[in-house]
């Protein structure tokens, strides 16, 4: 894991400076595809994935070294070979699992913070699950396994994998020729995020698009359908966190109401979106009919508001950053504390980017631990080592933040006019 966090303190700064020039350039040529508040939602999450990564939170059903060692029937000698074969085995693999997401209730809860911005631009790439928490991918690399792949090479090339899906997330790119034929272009990839009926659970290849039209999947995007972004049950809300469970939540609460036992056991592996009969007739939920005229979550927000919610991700973020360039001198119950303040820093803002009044109960419980932290310790976990104000720092940034929420949430209801 230290490795994987020494990788992420040059990954974390490389993507947002990416989304950041997307950013300028959209203002450059006035075709602006971010939304403040969207685009501070989609880093956040992304900040949400890397805690939850960085700290192994996942219970494996079955790792792929295991399978290597026990299910290898060759022992491929040419090394272009073992690296050609293991980049078609996980993008084969990633096209299915993929697939699963989509098409699978309990599956579609761990992907669908990806599909939840109603925006499409680099940012939402960074949308990524806290929710997946059971690992069963390695199962769909068996057939690198029975082929002798060894695990090294699927370490090295699994990240790349995955940070090579993040380009293709923009609008600013157009249709790319004979590369449509090969890989999976921005084009392609929007189709993928689109809601319209045309669109939708198509493309869902990730390097490759060699496997959506070999499966019946794969949609070319029409001059005349222009994409429509977002989920047909809208989030509507910028908490990530919220996000991660709202599918799960659904689920649960439908197994529950219903009669059924076995509806209570099969909803779980239904096709996404399939409900018990007796609840859906009770409970009915709203759907979007109309992908071009349905009401998108943009609660309004002041420059203030949006100010500081940019604030508090620049500060979770840089809290972040210390925390993975710290990793190894950290024990691992104090990463766990660490990681907690960063994670509930990131609900209290998102939550008071939505107007929420237990923001500033959050806020405040995470402010007030802080300073029992501080007057423990008397450092932050080890950043007095690095800036002597660094606990200072630290007692300003949670007086701040509480004082923020509170003036946002509870001084602006006595002052409604003000901006």
């Amino acid at each position: 894991m230290e490795t994987y966090a020494n990788a992420l303190l040059y990954a974390i700064p490389f993507f947002t400076g990416l989304v950041l020039v997307e950013v300028l350039y959209g203002a450059l040529v006035k075709n602006q595809k971010h939304n403040v508040m969207d685009t501070v939602s989609s880093l956040s999450s992304g900040l949400t994935n890397i805690i939850k990564d960085s700290l192994g939170l996942v219970l494996v059903l079955v790792s792929y070294p295991f399978l290597a060692e026990n299910l290898a029937l060759f022992d491929i000698k040419t090394t272009w070979l073992v690296w050609l074969i293991a980049f078609i085995a996980i993008d084969f693999a990633g096209y299915w699992n993929h697939r699963l997401s989509h098409h699978i209730n309990i599956f579609w809860n761990q992907h669908v913070i990806h599909h939840s911005s109603e925006e499409f631009n680099l940012a939402c790439a960074l949308r990524q699950s806290i929710s997946n928490l059971i690992g069963y991918f390695a199962l769909l690399l068996i057939p690198a396994a029975i082929l002798g792949v060894p695990n090294e090479v699927i370490a090295i090339l699994a990240p790349i994998h995955l940070f090579a899906q993040f380009w293709y997330h923009t609008q600013h790119i157009g249709k790319m020729g004979w590369l449509e034929y090969v890989i999976v272009t921005p084009s392609q990839h929007r189709v993928h995020h689109a809601i319209n009926p045309e669109y939708i659970d198509k493309n869902l290849g990730q390097i490759l698009c060699v496997w959506d039209r070999l499966f019946g999947t794969f949609q070319e995007e029409l001059e005349n359908v222009p994409p429509q972004y977002g989920v047909l049950k809208p989030a509507a809300t910028w908490n990530p966190i919220l996000i991660n469970f709202q599918h799960f939540w659904r689920l649960a609460k439908d197994a529950w109401r219903t009669r059924s036992i076995w509806d209570k056991v099969r909803i779980w592996f239904m096709p996404t979106g399939w409900r018990p009969t007796d609840v859906s007739e009770k409970y009915p939920v709203s759907i979007i009919e109309d992908v071009y005229n349905f009401k998108r979550y943009k609660p309004k927000s002041s420059n203030l508001l949006k100010g500081y919610a940019i604030f508090q991700l620049l500060a979770n973020t840089f809290l972040l950053l210390f925390m993975l360039y710290n990793y190894a001198e950290i024990d691992f119950r104090e990463l766990l504390l660490f990681s907690a303040f960063v994670f509930i820093g990131i609900f209290a803002y998102t939550s008071l980017m939505d107007r929420k009044a237990y923001a500033f109960w959050v806020e405040l419980l995470r402010g007030l631990s802080g300073f029992a932290v501080l007057f423990r310790n008397g450092d932050w976990f080890g950043l007095n080592s690095f800036v002597s104000f660094g606990s200072n720092f630290m007692m300003v940034y949670f007086i701040l933040s509480i004082g923020c929420s509170f003036y946002f949430l509870l001084l602006k209801k006595k002052r409604p006019n003000k901006p």
